[in-house]
């Protein structure tokens, strides 16, 4: 089955939120306002007061604008991102333009949007908005309106000092946006690896309770199971030869499969335990024979191909995977119109299997989360048909099928056939070595020798 992790689990948050950028926005047009009007008003410096504040109110109506059409919560995508820290480069070299260009003082703001584009955007487009800083920064080295001073002076500062500010932009542009980019990326990696880990934790959490309700669930359905088959015998001694043939095929077929019920209950209470019945050497043929073997009366035709390469593996039986292995095989057989293929194959490196049906295959809705606690292979018709006939499927199997048998070493792969074939395809694979661990006597303590979950995932496919 398919690793159910999604492939990038912080990647919704890396993305800036809208509120973020409009409430900085609005800091700066105060910060910008203020410094305008303080010049202007309170100094008396004689600076084109009515073009600042044009270009000032130019940001203010663009806040608004955004304000009035997203919600707080929007997250904007990379390229919006762009497109607003840029207009904030520009709008900023405006007002600079108007009061004196790098002569200016506050030019060390052309730092914070490329500053702010290096802790949330991909490298590229803070390569871009640090691109368009230093640019307009060039240009505001050569062409300016003077810069404002008292009445009857004139500052005009030389321009190896103006090379000067233009230098520290470039070289500070550079440095702030590499070293921020770089304290970002340590800190959404830690994000995904401890996001990584509780969702792992959390699988476990949930196998760990579904162990105690399978123990439950066994005790249990032990008294009406044994109720079943006393009844199904009375009424088979009851009818005796006078019962139909139909009759006494139903009868059969009932003790077929309440001693069905009985063998899977018993697996199930006995997963972690460590009884001799359960390790002995197994091939891999017939480690398929028992998994098919339950379900050869149910009227759907089993295709079994076993191949490979050199001499076949064995392994030791493992409760834990062969439930697993056995509730895929009951879901192919559940779902499939007439035939379930199965094909083990083997080379030097590598022990796989594959599991076939000619069924509806996943719905595309699903596919993507299929394996997760909760989430039901089923179509909503088929689960709506189900639910009328009793049933009440909750979508663990796939789950605890998965968790079982990565804990073998395995990684398992999900999808539809390809046109025009339908049905689900499952894959599962070992490196031969892990496969064979047990076989050698090479177990795991503490995990009844099945292999940790660090390194089920880090076994290639």
């Amino acid at each position: 089955m398919f690793d159910t992790q999604q492939t990038d689990l912080v990647r919704d948050a890396r993305h800036l939120r809208l509120d973020t950028l409009v409430r900085l926005r609005w800091l700066a047009v105060a910060g910008q306002g203020a410094a305008v009007a303080g010049a202007h008003l309170g100094l008396g410096l004689p600076l084109p007061f009515g073009w600042c504040f044009l270009v000032i109110a130019a940001s203010s109506w663009l806040n608004l604008t955004l304000r009035i059409r997203y919600p707080a919560s929007h997250r904007l995508s990379d390229d919006a991102a762009v497109l607003l820290l840029a207009f904030d480069i520009i709008q900023l070299a405006a007002l600079l333009f108007l009061t004196g260009g790098l002569q200016n003082p506050f030019a060390l703001l052309f730092l914070a949007p490329v500053l702010i584009s290096a802790t949330a955007l991909p490298p590229a487009r803070t390569l871009a908005l640090g691109l368009l800083a230093v640019g307009l920064s060039t240009l505001l080295a050569l062409v300016y309106r003077p810069l404002p001073w008292f009445a009857g002076e004139k500052l005009e500062l030389p321009f190896l000092y103006v090379s000067g500010v233009w230098t520290a932009i470039l070289l500070g542009t550079a440095f702030t946006g590499v070293y921020a980019w770089r304290v970002a990326e340590e800190a959404r990696q830690l994000a995904q690896a401890l996001a990584a880990t509780e969702l792992v934790l959390a699988r476990e959490q949930h196998l760990s309770q579904l162990d105690g309700l399978a123990a439950a669930a066994a005790h249990e359905l032990g008294t009406p199971l044994a109720t079943i088959t006393v009844v199904a015998k009375e009424l088979d001694r009851q009818l005796g030869p006078t019962a139909s043939p139909s009759v006494a095929e139903d009868l059969a077929l009932l003790r077929d499969q309440v001693e069905r019920c009985r063998g899977i209950l018993a697996k199930l209470t006995s997963l972690d335990a460590d009884q001799g019945g359960f390790i002995e050497t197994i091939s891999l043929s017939h480690l398929v024979e028992e998994l098919v073997a339950p379900q050869r009366a149910l009227g759907i035709v089993l295709d079994v191909t076993t191949k490979g390469d050199g001499p076949e593996p064995a392994c030791r039986r493992n409760p834990g995977v062969m439930f697993g292995l056995g509730n895929i095989v009951d879901n192919a057989v559940d779902f499939a119109e007439s035939c379930v293929a199965i094909e083990a194959r083997w080379s030097a490196e590598r022990v796989s299997l594959e599991i076939r049906d000619d069924g509806p295959g996943f719905a595309p809705e699903v596919l993507l989360r299929v394996g997760e606690p909760y989430v039901s292979t089923r179509s909503a018709a088929r689960a709506g048909a189900d639910k009328a006939e009793g049933g009440t499927g909750l979508g663990l199997g796939l789950f605890i099928a998965k968790t079982l048998i990565e804990r073998s070493g395995a990684q398992l792969s999900l999808a539809n056939a390809v046109d025009p074939s339908t049905g689900a395809v499952v894959r599962i694979a070992w490196p031969r070595h892990v496969f064979e661990r047990e076989a050698r006597g090479q177990r795991n303590p503490g995990t009844g020798g099945a292999a940790p979950l660090t390194q089920a995932r880090d076994v290639p496919i």
